[in-house]
């Protein structure tokens, strides 16, 4: 930055100079004219001259109109004082300066010297820079956000209450090291932060440099990867250098698995670049003691790809699993994040979060500045509840196709579809109820049907699979019942994939097969790598492949002929509700239960407002 500033300041000084030389040329240009000797003559006979100022063979004068001139003596003339003297002209003279012999070289030899340096000053910026570039090759792309800038600390967190307390400690200690050593105990050298990408692991880690008022140096595991042998390690050395020089410090390496993976599974032998890396890496880790203050963090997705040795206690001794946020972990990560929003009275953040299950912290961040966007599109003063179910909805599937044409048969029969899927819901054990079902195109869906669980599911029944199962096949069912069998469309083929592998994982993975028991009939995990391909360990016979596929018809055929019942019990309430989406073509869940409960379909709360948001 500095030699940036430099060279456009020299560049600036020399632009400036031409100007203001341009600018004398063209000012005495304008005041002074020239002329020639023979002119200068006649005008002395013709008596026009009013004063002569003679500077050896060149003579300025003044004419009578006080228009300025200047000429050259060819050569000298003798008879040129008595013709001025005789037009009674005004002769001054300039005497001569003494110019000492170092001002004449100097003079004689400025252009040269000129020359010199500026060919000089270009050849030391070259060799500056070429000698950056070289040194910089083992230089580490370490940031280093010194104690006074970092302003976030943990209540800037949410939804991650285990791992915040087990990094608390850390905090402690870099605060009151003595508290931990006067008991001979010692702080982990290193964190190893695990969880999905999203989920904050960054940010947790600087809020541990915030909260204990250190410094924090921060970089990528690929920032250490190059293509020059030796370069990663000389960065690892670098980087640790500078860590100590300003310790207490924490050092934060975020996606650790592109340098730390297991050695010897590279096809480029123990030489590859990356294991080079990676030796580094763990002897740096071995060479600095818990006395240093310093605190080695890194965070992965893929624990599972990491080498033993960079695992091993003594240099990663603490996992810290920051997982996906729960309901109430979700609530909380919201209010952060609406801290500076301007919300509307009837935001319910307990809502939002129900309906954003398997949403990460930076998700949620993305749903809040989606929703802002979107009232700030209508020109509202604050964001409204309706703002962040359009917000999650364009999040989950998409953008609503306002301008995609369908028929009247075409949304009749979108109707009926989404129809079906809602009441198979609503009339099955343990399902998730239905929150709302729209048949406005949305992304590559046609219409789609909103279940919102009621709390985080960790577990799932057997009775619960089986009900979405059915759920799935309730759409197709609803066509097949009102169109006839050859009128079904493909709009089930989703819900089909989905079913089926449900089914598949029932009977295979999670022993809800009576015939064939509790037993693992996949082979996922049984992959091999030999002589650099893939292969596939065979270990089920033909038998049981075929009592499979059986096991997978009987439970689909089964979830299939107890959506069908249902559907035909209740074909009052399918056609109630598919006149419903014709009418308003988006209903909401207390819609839902009137129809369910065979009452006359409330008027949607607040329609005619989203009606000209969404129109």
């Amino acid at each position: 930055m500095r030699d940036i500033v430099k060279n456009s300041l020299f560049w600036l000084v020399i632009f400036v100079c031409c100007i203001f030389a341009l600018i004398g040329l063209n000012i005495n240009s304008k005041k002074i004219h020239n002329t020639d000797y023979t002119t200068f003559l006649s005008i002395i006979e013709k008596n026009e001259i009013k004063k002569v100022r003679i500077n050896g063979n060149y003579i300025n004068f003044i004419k009578k109109d006080n228009s300025k001139y200047t000429t050259y003596i060819p050569m000298h003339d003798t008879k040129l004082l008595n013709r001025l003297l005789s037009k009674h002209i005004i002769i001054s003279g300039i005497p001569p300066k003494q110019k000492s012999i170092l001002f004449s070289i100097f003079i004689s030899w400025f252009p040269t010297l000129l020359l010199i340096g500026v060919w000089f000053y270009f050849m030391r910026q070259v060799k500056n820079n070429v000698g950056k570039g070289i040194n910089s090759f083992g230089k580490s792309k370490t940031r280093i956000f010194f104690d006074k800038k970092i302003k976030i600390s943990f209540a800037d967190v949410a939804g991650c209450d285990e791992a915040k307390e087990e990094v608390r400690e850390l905090v402690e200690y870099l605060k009151e090291p003595k508290k931990f050593q006067k008991l001979g105990g010692k702080i982990p050298k290193g964190i190893l932060m695990i969880g999905p990408p999203g989920t904050g692991k960054t940010l947790l880690a600087k809020a541990i440099a915030g909260e204990a008022k250190v410094s924090f140096l921060t970089l990528s595991g690929s920032d250490f990867v190059e293509m020059f042998v030796g370069v990663g390690a000389s960065r690892v050395r670098d980087v640790f250098n500078h860590a100590r020089k300003i310790a207490p410090c924490i050092i934060f390496i975020d996606e650790i698995d592109a340098v730390g993976r297991q050695r010897g599974s590279a096809f480029g032998g123990g030489n590859d670049e990356r294991e080079q890396t990676l030796n580094q890496m763990l002897v740096e880790m071995d060479g600095f003691e818990g006395n240093e203050g310093i605190i080695l963090i890194a965070a992965t997705n893929r624990p599972d790809v990491l080498d033993s040795a960079l695992l091993r206690p003594g240099r990663f001794d603490r996992q810290v699993v920051v997982s996906l946020p729960d309901i109430l972990g979700r609530e909380k990560i919201l209010q952060v994040h609406m801290k500076n929003i301007p919300l509307s009275t009837d935001v319910d953040t307990m809502v939002i979060a129900r309906g954003t299950p398997g949403f990460s912290g930076a998700d949620l961040s993305n749903l809040v500045n989606e929703s802002a966007l979107c009232a700030a599109r209508f020109n509202q003063k604050v964001v409204s509840m309706s703002d962040f179910e359009q917000a999650k909805d364009k999040i989950l599937i998409g953008s609503e196709r306002r301008s995609m044409v369908m028929t009247e048969l075409q949304r009749e029969f979108t109707a009926y579809h989404e129809s079906g899927h809602v009441i198979i819901g609503r009339l099955v054990p343990e399902h998730d109820p239905a929150h709302k079902v729209t048949i406005v195109p949305r992304g590559r869906a046609l219409g789609v049907t909103f279940f919102l669980p009621e709390s985080d599911v960790i577990n799932l029944s057997r009775e619960k699979i089986e009900s979405q199962i059915s759920t799935l096949y309730g759409g197709r069912l609803a066509e097949e019942i009102i169109y006839g069998t050859q009128k079904v469309s493909t709009g089930s083929v989703n819900d089909i994939k989905v079913a089926t592998n449900l089914a598949r994982n029932m009977v295979t993975k999670w022993g809800f097969s009576e015939k064939l028991g509790p037993l693992l009939y996949t082979n996922e995990d049984t992959d091999v790598i030999f002589n650099n391909t893939f292969s596939h360990t065979k270990y089920i016979s033909d038998i049981t492949a075929s009592i499979i596929d059986q096991e997978i018809k009987l439970l689909i055929e089964k979830n299939y002929n107890r959506a069908k019942k249902i559907l035909k019990d209740n074909l009052d309430i399918l056609h109630a509700m598919k006149d419903a989406l014709m009418k308003y073509e988006t209903i909401d869940a207390m819609q839902i239960d009137d129809l369910m409960n065979r009452k006359t379909v409330r008027h949607p709360i607040n329609w005619e407002n989203d009606a000209d948001k969404n129109f």
